[in-house]
């Protein structure tokens, strides 16, 4: 008899304002293993990494909230664990996520909703595995677009990650 592979050892707080999405993410992680927290609420979000007495892995947050953003949270968390991984996703497009995605998520770490069951279990698991720190920046506009190993204007990278392949 086969055994099953063994389930991953990560967790992960989900933050995203609609309860449905949520909800989804939260089961699809928890049925994939990981030990899983989850809100609707940036600032309940902040409470729970705060208090939260294990490590916390990954931060799973939608970037358009009405309370917060999921880049000034993502940047809350990250002054209170540094360590933390974070993974953003949304089904908008703006300036502001084309450029995160330029500058944290060269690689394509990004979660574009709605997303399916596998989507979200491979971005996760990239999200966790990848090695790359990047000092996270107060302001999501305060440090220069570049790419770092060559040093290219962020626009020369917005148009080459742009085209299809």
């Amino acid at each position: 008899m086969a055994s099953s592979p063994p389930k991953p050892a990560a967790t992960i707080l989900v933050v995203d304002d609609d309860r449905e999405v949520l909800s989804l993410a939260v089961d699809i992680l928890r049925s994939a293993g990981y030990t899983v927290l989850g809100t609707a609420d940036p600032s309940q979000a902040l409470q729970l990494a705060r208090n939260h007495a294990q490590p916390l892995d990954l931060l799973l947050s939608d970037v358009v909230m009405p309370l917060k953003s999921g880049l000034q949270l993502a940047s809350e968390v990250r002054a209170l664990r540094p360590e933390v991984k974070v993974l953003l996703m949304s089904a908008y497009r703006t300036q502001e996520i084309d450029d995160y995605r330029i500058r944290e998520a060269p690689g394509g770490l990004f979660l574009d909703k709605p997303f399916t069951v596998v989507a979200l279990e491979r971005t996760v698991r990239a999200a966790l595995d990848y090695h790359k720190r990047i000092p996270w920046p107060a302001s999501p506009m305060t440090t220069p677009l570049m790419d770092a190993p060559c040093g290219r204007p962020s626009s020369l990278i917005r148009a080459v990650s742009t085209q299809p392949a």
